[in-house]
């Protein structure tokens, strides 16, 4: 199987596939992200699924987006010439970029294999196997279609060249020269409908025209212009690619079980959407010209938590629904790492600092000029909900599956749900127990400093009677608790830097410090070293800032995609890929060095 940063991302706002450098498609689950997969030999290559072109000759490729769009060129260069191959997932003609509701994807992939110079051979495998490789599926013939039938699903493959079933698998070997094309569609439709004939290989230029036409319409609304601009708008596009339309739900990634540590246990299905995402991903789209996409968020978000929100839980699927009971899977695991998860148990932990981050969304969107009137009575139980519980012990924003502890992120962010009361009933003229909530404010703020503090070293620490520190302390002046030019702050940074770094990236904690329930060790996390940077902007560390950016950017890929995790001894990708959150923090990153410390996201306590 291919490495994590050698994969590249194809989407259709409903679902994702990952496409490696030589031509496999190795992930792909139909027809939405929290299906179950069709392709999966990134967790399994003998059980998975995949669909691979390539030469049959070695070859060197290169590849790059077409320009600001998520139709993917890799180029091969072998000892008899050179070839293209464009993969996509196909979004119909009557789509709009400019409406989040308005986009139809044909739930087809296409792929389109050119020659450019002399001329090459290839090999075409389709190799599906549906329900994360439980069921081989039926493979037969129905005039130019070959379907592939198994349980509740099905893909019809055409091809303008020859196919051929054997052993449970579609092949095609064909030779190209100049000018030459073989194009394949693979359409995908439930096993009880009809095989799709109307999606046949010799519609591929329609489908590139109106695909590509698609993103490059959407992409025309970011209007940057700074020095990181272009990485900014690939990492909207990617987030734009990780929603699901028809919700407005963005899921934190479109996989599962991409370790966090290399044949480690930390395995986990990121193909939800946390709560806890919520607040940067909307400032995100908000501040950067996707006003749409935003508010379609902010009503994922309502619809979600609105119902009973004494059961508010940390995550739920793209459309709102709660049950995400975990599993495994008899999967091998990617290069070993198992077990392999679907369903996430941290749906049912008890995350305090979920109330803040919902809170602090609600404020946000009513600063934009989001100001649903139906969403306060659930930010009004909301802000009562911490008052009664914000003494309890946690599992916090790193989810650990160790005992429940007094993070004191949580405890600020519990914090942040009461001033974000406070400043709807102050600001905006809402009503609610005013009193109360400054109270309750109050005392959270004065027990932090007095429980939360090390008395040694004069930082916050990770949580009460724990000397550590982690990562998320990073957030507290961004949430508007402490002024990062705090004393405590300017300790609890330079704590970090002591304890956290590793060549210059953030680890979230030192694992064999924090009890977190699973074995010792994990890479650098992305997400904090961009908080980091941002840390430095606040407190006029600018060129410490431009360095550390410069050595997390590095870690993306050659197609401007981020991972969760990073190993920069090994110069590895971890975790599931590519991740909603470190894009997202990568552009409030770059922002704050383009614009400084007034950049949006460094200060969302404003109303």
């Amino acid at each position: 199987m291919a490495a994590i940063e050698d994969y590249a991302l194809i989407g259709d706002t409903h679902t994702a596939a990952l496409v490696s450098r030589d031509g496999s498609i190795d992930w792909l689950c139909l027809p939405r992200f929290d299906s179950e997969s069709v392709f999966a030999s990134i967790l399994d290559r003998d059980l998975g699924g995949y669909w691979s072109i390539r030469p049959t000759a070695n070859a060197r490729s290169i590849r790059e987006y077409v320009g600001d769009t998520l139709v993917l060129e890799t180029l091969f260069e072998t000892e008899t010439g050179i070839a293209s191959l464009v993969d996509l997932m196909a979004i119909s003609s009557r789509s709009s970029p400019d409406v989040p509701r308005e986009i139809h994807p044909e739930d087809a992939i296409v792929r389109v294999v050119e020659v450019l110079e002399g001329e090459i051979e290839f090999e075409m495998t389709f190799a599906p196997r549906f329900d994360y490789g439980d069921i081989r599926p039926w493979l037969h013939r129905d005039g130019e279609v070959v379907a592939a039938e198994g349980g509740e699903s099905a893909l019809d493959l055409t091809a303008s060249v020859p196919l051929e079933i054997d052993n449970g698998v579609v092949r095609s070997r064909f030779t190209l020269r100049p000018d030459e094309i073989a194009s394949f569609t693979a359409a995908y439709r439930a096993s009880y409908d009809p095989i799709r004939h109307e999606l046949t290989c010799a519609g591929w230029e329609h489908f590139v025209e109106c695909t590509a036409e698609f993103w490059f319409g959407w992409a025309r609304r970011y209007q940057g212009e700074g020095p990181w601009s272009d990485l900014i708008k690939r990492s909207l596009l990617t987030l734009k690619a990780l929603t699901y339309s028809p919700s407005g739900g963005i899921v934190a990634a479109p996989t599962t079980s991409l370790p966090e540590q290399p044949q480690g246990s930390r395995n986990w299905d990121y193909r939800y959407c946390w709560l806890r995402d919520a607040t940067l991903t909307l400032e995100a789209l908000i501040d950067n010209g996707y006003r749409g996409e935003a508010e379609e968020w902010h009503n994922w978000l309502l619809r979600s938590a609105a119902g009973e929100p004494a059961r508010l839980q940390v995550m739920y699927t793209i459309t709102g629904d709660r049950h995400l009971e975990e599993f495994e899977l008899p999967f091998a695991g990617y290069e070993g790492a198992a077990p392999v998860r679907v369903g996430n148990a941290a749906s049912q932990q008890f995350q305090l600092d979920t109330f803040g981050e919902v809170m602090d969304l609600f404020h946000r969107a009513r600063a934009a000029g989001i100001d649903a009137e139906v969403a306060w009575p659930l930010q009004r139980e909301l802000a009562d909900l911490v008052l009664d519980r914000w003494r309890e012990p946690d599992n916090g924003i790193w989810e650990v599956r160790g005992e429940p502890s007094h993070w004191i992120h949580s405890k600020v962010m519990a914090w942040v749900a009461l001033d974000r009361a406070v400043k709807a009933i102050e600001g905006h003229g809402k009503d609610g127990n005013l009193k109360r909530w400054i109270a309750g404010r109050d005392e959270i703020h004065a027990e932090i400093y007095e429980r939360g503090v090390d008395p040694k070293r004069g930082c916050f620490v990770t949580a009460y009677d724990l000397d550590e520190v982690d990562a998320s302390l990073l957030r507290l002046p961004f949430v508007g608790f402490v002024p990062a030019t705090d004393e405590v702050m300017l300790r609890t940074i330079e704590a970090i830097e002591n304890d956290l770094l590793v060549d210059g990236l953030v680890r979230r904690y030192r694992t064999g410090k924090v009890d977190d329930g699973l074995p010792e060790g994990e890479g650098t996390f992305l997400l904090c070293t961009f908080w980091m940077v941002a840390c430095l902007v606040l407190v006029g560390r600018r060129d410490d800032a431009h360095e550390m950016f410069l050595r997390a950017i590095a870690a993306r890929n050659d197609v401007d995609l981020f991972s969760e995790e990073y190993d920069p001894r090994s110069k590895k990708m971890l975790g599931n890929f590519p991740q909603a959150f470190s894009h997202i923090a990568m552009i409030t990153a770059a922002t704050a060095l383009e614009v400084g410390e007034d950049a949006p996201g460094l200060h969302r306590e404003r109303s």
